[in-house]
């Protein structure tokens, strides 16, 4: 059923495959989800956890309905719901699940995903008790399932139909069976006892005789045919028929977990029939088996009744003074056992070393070596009682997974506290800086370079873009022009000027060769710096903001943290009461099984006193000379 569960689960995580590997998943089995590329971060996040699946799902579930709430996956809400709905269904809560489940199987999931998604819908309403769901669900299935779900199919359904008391229903339906034999059996063994209990034995008779003549190498199903043969001896014998009674119960294995059941019913009928002699054989057989076995218990009154039938006195005393010692020894056991259950501690032995960290899913797989444990076999195989102490272990598995949030809630309070000291720590700096008004200051002088650079190219000054080395020639050509100009007029005056305005001039030449190409470095370069200055300005009114909001923000945090820790200890309260009102749930369980133990041996013990006080009584009474037969 888990692995169920778990196929179901994995149908919204499969809806947001990332694209390759759905078109190769898709291209292999045509019945895939379609892919679906992951758009919002918060959602791959949530897939990420679910298939880690540290704690059975309840992390990712968790982090889903928290980005739900916040509105982080606008992308992908219908793939949330139903990753959601298989995750609640994983966890066990079934009705949120169900309804879930029932809004979203759509036609735009695939056929073959929505008939085993209503599959299993039904499964689970019908181990909850919900027998019209169930039937609704299976009903809806509209594909071929596979041969073994088919045939569980059919059986939920005739079974549905039998709890809802529809026989004639569930019998038609039976008729045109479709799946495995196996689940017919199944099914057909269910109905005729239900037929049985409705006081329709010639109804229920060739039904349950189908399955106890059943040929078949599986213990499970030898299991059914015993079962089958075995309420059909029951109800002939109930019926007054002890000859047919016989013969079904002769079908029954002698080796097998009905045995002590058919030999006890098998004496009983031979009894009917007034062969007490021979329903002594299968009643002393049952002496030598444990007297755990209710059918045991019975036998102890049953072979010293049968010595008296047989007017054996003496035998039926010894066999009713045996009886009375071990109801006797047994009813302490029970009322010790009884004692440890009420004192707390049947959960102490059965999960007293679990680890609640293994995850949801769990069975107990040996009992407590304590004295106890011999009485626990029966009340172990009652599916009220698993189901239970699986909820009641799951409790604590929340219990485990709350102390877990406190220390988060721990974690963001010692951050909280983080935050306001460096706050406290950053606010003279951050003062200091929004004091200089650096924004308008330097937004001012890009606005003056940019007017000296268009005034530079406009004016053609090829000086203004020369390299500083270049400037230093340019300022020292000028420096021995005017030297030159005070040299007195002559030759030497000459030479030197046009030597310098040669000079000059192929100075300007090669400045004026690179004036445009400088004039377009510093445009860029200018243009890099008003985005600087643009980025300093939205960085700049972030810091004002944040001066300004960073307290509130801060109480916000802090209410919240303070409120979902207020929830958590509300939650963990919650938990507590839960828990021990599944302990005394389960508790209470082993203690009526117990008492119910209890009480027939105790009526079986009154019932051999009485039956010993007759014997005595007729032995009283009886003429001396009185041979009792052997």
């Amino acid at each position: 059923m888990r692995v169920g569960l778990r196929t179901l689960a994995l149908a919204g995580a499969l809806w947001a495959m990332a694209p390759a590997a759905a078109l190769a998943a898709r291209h292999a089995d045509p019945s895939a989800l379609p892919p679906v590329k992951i758009r919002d971060l918060a959602y791959g996040d949530v897939l990420f956890h679910y298939w880690a699946d540290d704690d059975g799902g309840l992390t990712a579930l968790t982090r889903l309905e928290a980005y739900q709430h916040w509105g982080l996956m606008p992308h992908h809400a219908a793939d949330a719901q139903l990753l959601a709905a298989g995750l609640y269904l994983q966890l066990g809560i079934y009705n949120e699940a169900g309804t879930r489940f029932a809004t979203l199987l759509n036609n735009r999931v695939p056929l073959a995903v929505r008939d085993r998604a209503w599959f299993y819908l039904g499964q689970i309403w019908y181990e909850r008790g919900y027998y019209d769901r169930s039937e609704q669900a299976l009903e809806r299935i509209r594909g071929k399932l596979p041969a073994e779900q088919e045939g569980e199919r059919n059986n939920l359904l005739v079974n549905s139909l039998m709890h809802q008391g529809r026989y004639d229903e569930a019998i038609a339906r039976l008729r045109s069976w479709q799946g495995t034999a196996d689940w017919s059996a199944f099914a057909r063994f269910n109905l005729g006892v239900a037929l049985v209990r409705a006081g329709r034995l010639a109804q229920a008779a060739p039904i349950l005789t189908m399955v106890g003549t059943l040929k078949t190498s599986t213990e499970e199903l030898a299991s059914l045919r015993d079962r089958a043969n075995l309420a059909l001896g029951f109800a002939y014998l109930q019926a007054n028929q002890p000859v047919a009674a016989r013969a079904a119960l002769a079908r029954v294995r002698l080796d097998g977990p009905y045995s002590s059941r058919a030999l006890l019913a098998d004496g009983w009928a031979q009894a009917a029939l007034g062969q007490y002699r021979d329903a002594l054989v299968p009643w002393l057989a049952l002496q030598h088996r444990s007297l755990l076995d209710a059918a045991v218990q019975e036998s102890y009154l049953a072979v010293p009744y049968a010595f008296g039938q047989l007017n054996a006195g003496a035998q039926a005393a010894q066999y009713y003074q045996t009886a009375l010692q071990s109801f006797s020894g047994e009813e302490q056991n029970l009322r010790a056992a009884i004692e440890h259950v009420q004192g707390g501690g049947l959960l102490q032995d059965l999960l007293g070393r679990d680890d609640v960290q293994h995850g949801w899913y769990w069975q107990l797989q040996t009992l407590p070596d304590v004295p106890q444990s011999r009485y626990l076999y029966e009340l172990l195989a009652d599916d009220d009682f698993q189901q239970g102490l699986q909820n009641y272990r799951e409790l604590g598995f929340m219990q485990s997974s709350l102390a877990r949030w406190d220390g988060s809630m721990e974690a963001f309070a010692a951050m909280l506290d983080a935050r306001r000291s460096a706050y406290a720590v950053r606010v003279p700096a951050a003062d200091a800086l929004l004091a200089t008004n650096a924004p308008a200051r330097l937004s001012a002088l890009h606005t003056d370079l940019q007017s000296q650079l268009q005034a530079i190219q406009t004016g053609d000054d090829v000086v203004a873009l020369a390299t500083p080395k270049e400037r230093e020639q340019w300022q020292r050509i000028e420096h021995l022009q005017a030297l030159v100009a005070l040299l007195p007029p002559g030759p030497r005056h000459d030479a030197d000027a046009d030597k310098l305005r040669l000079v000059r001039g192929v100075l300007y030449w090669r400045l004026q060769a690179a004036f445009k190409a400088r004039g377009y470095q510093e445009q860029r370069a200018l243009q890099d710096v008003n985005r600087a200055l643009e980025e300093l300005q939205n960085r700049w009114v972030r810091v004002e903001r944040a001066r300004a909001a960073v307290p509130a923000t801060n109480g916000d945090f802090a209410a919240r943290v303070a409120a979902l820790g207020a929830r958590i200890d509300k939650l963990h309260a919650d938990l507590a009461d839960a828990q021990r009102a599944q302990a005394g749930y389960l508790e209470s369980l082993a203690e009526a099984q117990l008492q119910q133990q209890q009480s027939r041996l105790a009526a079986y013990a009154q019932e051999a006193r009485f039956a010993l006080a007759n014997v005595y009584d007729r032995a009283a009474n009886s003429a001396p000379s009185g041979r009792e037969p052997p």
